[in-house]
């Protein structure tokens, strides 16, 4: 055999090997990092790419670890054998197989921008996710979401009706088996319950940059302060309005000359852009709840790739 052969046979059973990732969050303590690394090589597990970081204010500590299970460990293994580990350092833990697509109901009412970016980046593999539903209070968007083969739902919304819509919209969540809710510039508030029920498991885009500009119409807001930069901000959602945990923002320049319509135009790339990397992170298990605020780690190598270009 050849290094040319080798090299090709060994890089087809380095795309065929499974990878998993290890979440990890729990009170800082000496050991946490050798006790994974240790667990992880003793069950013939290679590590990739790590993350952690350590809160000095809250005394929290949070890490993130890709590795191959180079022997052929198994994910129910893993979380059997580590129970013991993290019962001795009060460790909230996960393991996750990274080729696995988390499932997603995609929320939308007149403004179609973030959808149709969702849609596309999700059709070519941008995003490690799969949309299983759409559910909107408008039916603006029915054509284009059963064009995609993803069932829609248009649930209607009054103040009367608020408590059915949310059964309603929870009723598909659930028989869809999602993970997570996306609210791709979806104009009603959800309920305090259902804020409760699904805490750090709705992602929401407000087209601000959060502090600033909270509530309705913030680009006429940021218009009349005379702001230079508008921004987005795409967060998980509480029971406080646009007070969420933020995961992730971005900005566009602007000029006096410019009106709130423009405002409006600019703001649509940045929305979607920020909205798509708030899903990649949270999708690829790089976010993390800390108190009011999150630790996001950086991508892992290739995490960007897409499977195919259009």
């Amino acid at each position: 055999m050849t290094l040319q052969t080798r090299t090709a046979a060994a890089d087809a059973t380095a795309l065929a090997a499974p990878k998993f990732c290890l979440t990890v969050a729990c009170p800082s303590t000496r050991g946490i990092v050798a006790a994974i690394a240790g667990f992880l090589a003793e069950h013939g597990c290679n590590i990739t790419d790590s993350a952690q970081f350590d809160d000095m204010e809250t005394g929290q500590f949070f890490m993130r670890v890709s590795f191959v299970p180079e022997t052929g460990a198994a994910l129910g293994t893993l979380e059997q054998d580590f129970a013991a580990i993290a019962a001795g350092k009060d460790m909230e833990f996960a393991f996750h197989d990274e080729a696995a697509k988390m499932k997603v109901v995609v929320m939308v009412s007149r403004f179609g921008h973030c959808l149709n970016d969702l849609l596309y980046r999700v059709k070519i593999g941008a995003l490690p996710v799969e949309i299983v539903a759409v559910i909107s209070n408008h039916m603006d968007y029915q054509k284009v979401v059963v064009n995609h083969d993803i069932p829609f739902h248009c649930i209607p919304v009054t103040k009367d009706t608020k408590a059915q819509a949310e059964a309603r919209i929870m009723k598909v969540v659930e028989d869809a088996g999602a993970e997570l809710i996306v609210l791709a510039r979806y104009m009603q508030i959800l309920s305090d319950e259902m804020c409760t029920r699904m805490s750090g498991r709705i992602i929401n885009i407000h087209h601000s940059f959060l502090p600033s500009f909270k509530g309705a119409n913030p680009y006429k807001q940021a218009y009349a302060r005379g702001v230079k930069l508008i921004g987005a901000t795409s967060h998980y959602v509480t029971a406080d309005l646009d007070e969420g945990p933020i995961i992730e923002q971005d900005t566009v320049r602007i000029t006096h000359a410019q009106s709130p319509e423009d405002y409006v135009s600019l703001g649509r790339d940045v929305e979607a852009q920020v909205l798509a990397r708030a899903i990649h992170a949270h999708a690829h298990r790089r976010a993390f709840l800390n108190g009011s605020k999150t630790v996001v780690f950086p991508a892992s190598p290739g995490s960007y790739s897409s499977e195919r270009m259009g």
